[in-house]
């Protein structure tokens, strides 16, 4: 299947592409000490969380910081890596789950605050842990068109609130062994922040050139992950078969398209748990030691996950590596995207 969800682009490269670790670091025995009632009246283990997801960790905001506070600062660290001014840059999107309001979109506070021009469109795009590939690939057909010659692509995320929320809906005296199964991914969720600066590759002979990749939807599945602003609610098993269908068909379909990804140099994947990163590993025969985890430490940091873990990796790539960032977002909607180092 060729076509739009098929795409190479020409002159897109990612200029630098950078993240902001949350402080307050929460351990799993720490969620499962304030779990402890209800685990103890359900009759699950304490270490249930850590066992199953792998996430020993995650992070939260320290009190006073925002989610957005966080993107507008990794935003601004990406454009001093890139060596970009925010009056050159002509876009800015938002990829945040997280957000306190429905509008105005994040994207203007962290467009007001890094003191983008009036000329730089600004919006939010949601797409659950998909988002941030989906900013870039939209970054970089605009770049390669000519309508705009630098983009900053951002997110941030806080688990905080709806991680509290969960505590108390599970604690409470009528929760069930369901209502944690159901509830049981909202506690591997991490918080961060992540940006990055795509530009004109030939302006940027040593940037990392965007070569392109491809995206497919299997939206039957829209209703395995619903998250909202009181909680979140995943058929986990459900989420991971079908992403994984979802994703083996999309990798066939890629290499049937003349796409080679079966020896790339590092594979960064959307972070979260043991069950999918194993899973993944598997179903397309990557080569694990070329695999980065954080998801132990950092929890699942939603669409800021990937581009977290490329931040990471970047300090040990080198120019002539080749690196296919993977990603599934709820709904559900998987991306592969190639980078050349």
């Amino acid at each position: 299947m060729n076509g739009n969800a098929t795409f190479r682009h020409d002159n897109a490269a990612l200029l630098a592409v950078t993240s902001v670790q949350a402080p307050r670091v929460l351990s799993s025995a720490e969620f499962d000490e304030r779990l402890a009632p209800s685990l103890k009246r359900l009759r699950l283990s304490k270490k249930l969380l850590e066992r199953v997801s792998g996430v020993m960790e995650r992070r939260w905001w320290s009190d006073g910081t925002s989610f957005d506070d966080a993107a507008v600062e990794a935003g601004g660290k990406a454009m001093a890596e890139a060596g970009v001014e925010p009056g050159q840059i002509g876009l800015l999107i938002n990829t945040s789950v997280t957000r306190r309001n429905l509008e105005p979109s994040v994207a203007s506070k962290i467009h007001n605050d890094l003191g983008l021009p009036s000329s730089a469109m600004n919006f939010d795009i949601t797409n659950a842990c998909l988002g941030f590939v989906n900013g870039m690939t939209l970054a970089a057909n605009m770049i390669d068109s000519g309508q705009i010659k630098y983009a900053l692509v951002v997110a941030g995320e806080d688990a905080q609130p709806t991680q509290e929320t969960t505590f108390a809906r599970l604690n409470a005296e009528d929760s069930t062994r369901e209502d944690y199964l159901n509830q049981f991914a909202t506690l591997t969720l991490g918080s961060g922040a992540a940006a990055a600066v795509i530009g004109p590759a030939d302006a940027h002979p040593g940037a990392h050139r965007i070569v392109g990749g491809v995206s497919r939807a299997g939206t039957e599945h829209h209703e395995l992950c619903v998250g909202g602003l009181n909680g979140m609610y995943t058929d986990t098993k459900g989420l991971l078969d079908n992403g994984l269908e979802l994703v083996v068909s999309a990798w066939d379909e890629a290499h049937q398209s003349g796409w080679n990804w079966k020896s790339m140099d590092r594979y960064v994947t959307h972070q979260v748990s043991n069950s999918y990163t194993n899973a993944i590993i598997k179903a397309v025969d990557l080569v694990r030691d070329r695999v980065p985890i954080t998801f132990p430490k950092w929890g699942n940091v939603g669409p800021a996950s990937l581009p977290m873990t490329l931040a990471q990796e970047s300090k040990t790539l080198k120019p002539g590596d080749r690196v296919l960032c993977m990603g599934v977002g709820s709904g559900l909607n998987t991306a592969m995207m190639e980078l050349a180092w």
